[in-house]
């Protein structure tokens, strides 16, 4: 008798717990399945398919940035575009 007195106290955590575990076990499974799938696939890859930027690009960003001046611009472009 005694027992069935003290079960009944901790009865409501099974009715807060209960549902969480059924609906949050398959959910947690669910998406390691598919991180793992996303993983194997090339899918965690941060980089976005941008193109590379081309030689003329690179060239255009040092001169901006002052790496080189306008005559090593204007040679190294020269150069590219023959």
């Amino acid at each position: 008798m005694m027992w069935n007195n003290m079960m009944d106290g901790f009865g409501g955590i099974g009715l807060f717990w209960g549902p969480i575990f059924m609906i949050g076990i398959p959910l947690l499974i669910l998406y390691l399945v598919f991180s793992l799938f996303r993983s194997a696939a090339g899918g965690n890859d941060t980089r976005h398919d941008f193109p590379a930027p081309s030689a003329l690009d690179v060239l255009k960003m040092r001169y901006a940035r002052g790496e080189i001046d306008e005559r090593e611009y204007e040679e190294r472009k020269r150069t590219l575009l023959k």
